[in-house]
């Protein structure tokens, strides 16, 4: 279970207590219908299989990629947890969505790490005409 989930069960919860209460539940159902709004925004984004966890409602950087990686990042999801009562030690047992492991390398194809580098041009090879008046070799 992750934050969100953990959030839902929550709102869940304090719907039903609304529901048995004798008094008025309408302001109570009201926070829970917007807990659930901000649930449907901070979702686990499926765009992105590399960040699994990644918040769909927390958008995304210049370079196009998530800006928070975990739901459980979320500074929404966090701050929607704190008014239904999490702890840090509930927080810190909550699943942490893991990117899926690397296919292995097909052992035919070269990979950036299997190209020999050129080897490095020493100072000591640079020719007299290119060398200035504070030349050191």
């Amino acid at each position: 279970m992750d934050l969100h989930a953990w959030i839902t069960q929550q709102v869940d919860e304090t719907e039903a207590e609304g529901r048995a209460v004798l008094l008025d539940p309408t302001p109570l159902l009201r926070r829970c219908e917007a807990d659930r709004r901000i649930l449907a925004r901070h979702r686990i984004d499926p765009a992105f299989p590399a960040f699994p966890g990644a918040c769909e409602g927390c958008g995304l950087d210049d370079w196009g990629l998530p800006n928070i990686e975990s739901v459980n990042d979320c500074p929404e999801l966090l701050d929607l947890a704190h008014a239904h009562g999490i702890t840090d030690e509930i927080l810190a047992s909550l699943d942490r969505p893991t990117p899926p492991e690397p296919e292995p390398r097909d052992s035919r194809r070269l990979g950036l790490g299997d190209i020999h580098a050129t080897p490095p041009i020493t100072t000591s090879q640079v020719p007299a005409a290119l060398r200035g008046p504070r030349w050191k070799p």
